[in-house]
């Protein structure tokens, strides 16, 4: 475990994911302790995206920013806002001086898969639809997300080359949880690490599948065919349940023809990024802003 990170670890919380609300709560108050980004260099700018129902989304715009991201906060697919989720939004915005534009999506257990993926891929497509009021080409954007987040952007990969929907330039997947059925080696044998464990993977999924069968939308490790996506960027931690399953897609991407780009982050594990006074923090979130600036470079 990197030094920095371990210091850290007797003070997070257990997630207990038995209790949604509960849960959120203790999320958004530790997100509000921590100090507010300093966003003074960008314009933000709270939007709902039309759809069935209204999609609210936080649009940080970098000065002179022609190209975007859709950005899918983390949280077991049970918790996250566009207030919890400005930690991450502001220095990606101001790292890779893109539009990030941040989702509100739609939280489980009380709104079950497909209804976040619903509201992702209908930001996407009005991103695509709107990108001269936006500012934006339209064949620079790109899709990403951390953990649940990540799924996400991943699912709506699936979805927009299946349905021949928009564009997208570069799929960002940071600690990415692919695949329900807990099969590798790091699911099996990470089963009390930080943040993420056994019990709460399976809460996680739980509540965002219900009793419904599972399609490669929800669990996109599921895909028999990964041919035709957009490129990608998987970043996995050491000691995280996730980082098997991040690493086997990676591999099968490239198997498929698809341009990979993975980084496999030692010492870190689930979430770690967020304690970003570690060194090793500070590189991948600058890495982050670096692979999307180059991604979406004109």
């Amino acid at each position: 475990m990197d030094p920095e990170l371990e210091a850290f670890i007797p003070l997070l919380p257990r997630i207990d994911l038995t209790d949604p609300v509960a849960f959120r709560k203790i999320y958004a108050e530790l997100a509000g302790a921590r100090p507010a980004p300093d966003a003074a260099g960008l314009e933000v700018e709270d939007r709902t995206v039309p759809a069935d129902p209204g999609v609210p989304v936080r649009v940080y715009r970098p000065h002179q920013a022609q190209s975007a991201v859709v950005w899918l906060h983390g949280g077991a697919w049970v918790v996250g806002d566009l207030d919890t989720e400005r930690n991450w939004a502001v220095p990606i915005a101001e790292l890779s001086g893109a539009v990030v534009i941040s989702v509100d999506y739609r939280l489980a257990p009380e709104h079950r898969f497909p209804a976040a993926l619903d509201d992702v891929y209908a930001v996407l497509t009005w991103a695509h639809e709107h990108a001269a009021e936006l500012g934006i080409d339209p064949d620079r954007i790109a899709v990403g997300g951390h953990s649940a987040g990540a799924n996400l952007a991943a699912a709506v990969a699936l979805r927009a080359r299946d349905q021949q929907g928009p564009p997208i330039r570069l799929q960002v997947l940071n600690e990415v949880i692919l695949d329900d059925r807990q099969r590798t080696w790091s699911a099996r044998n990470f089963t009390d690490t930080p943040w993420n464990t056994r019990a709460v993977r399976a809460a996680a999924w739980g509540h965002y599948l219900g009793s419904q069968p599972v399609t490669p939308y929800a669990a996109p490790a599921r895909a028999d065919d990964l041919s035709g996506l957009p490129p990608a960027y998987i970043a996995t931690a050491e000691f995280d349940p996730n980082r098997d399953e991040g690493i086997e897609y990676a591999l099968r991407l490239l198997q498929a023809g698809v341009p990979v780009e993975l980084h496999q982050w030692p010492g870190t594990f689930h979430g770690s990024l967020a304690i970003q006074s570690a060194e090793v923090s500070q590189r991948q979130l600058a890495e982050l802003g670096a692979v999307l600036r180059r991604a979406l470079a004109g």
